[in-house]
């Protein structure tokens, strides 16, 4: 990702009260995401304040991509509850990843702040 196409962290998805990931990690963390987001993302749902879906597809890396990144995430950010869940059709070269995220009541403004990224970060015409 070009330097020029990142968009700034926002505090809101990326608390400084609730993160435990080194300050100058952040933005690092973030441009996984936005790269993410920019290749993969196809749709969002907002189910409800606290649990969104998101939709992604790929080629058969995806998924490997996908836990890593939120298995790092959860790590620093406890309050984050992420279930990925894959499926590649038989031949397929995409697979497809649909990945919930859940937060606690009191952090529903930072997955919504997540939500906004991703929709702001997508290819336009998708999500």
């Amino acid at each position: 990702m070009n330097a020029a196409e990142q968009l700034p962290v926002d505090p809101v998805w990326a608390p400084a009260d609730a993160c435990t990931l080194p300050t100058a990690q952040r933005p690092l963390r973030v441009a996984e995401f936005d790269d993410l987001f920019a290749r993969s993302l196809r749709d969002v749902e907002q189910l409800r304040p606290t649990l969104a879906r998101l939709f992604l597809e790929g080629d058969r890396g995806l998924p490997a991509q996908v836990r890593d990144l939120i298995a790092r995430e959860a790590s620093c950010c406890a309050f984050f509850n992420f279930t990925a869940t894959s499926t590649t059709a038989p031949g397929a070269h995409m697979t497809r990843v649909v990945l919930d995220v859940e937060v606690p009541a009191e952090r529903a403004d930072v997955l919504s702040g997540l939500v906004d990224r991703a929709r702001a970060r997508a290819t336009p015409g998708r999500a």
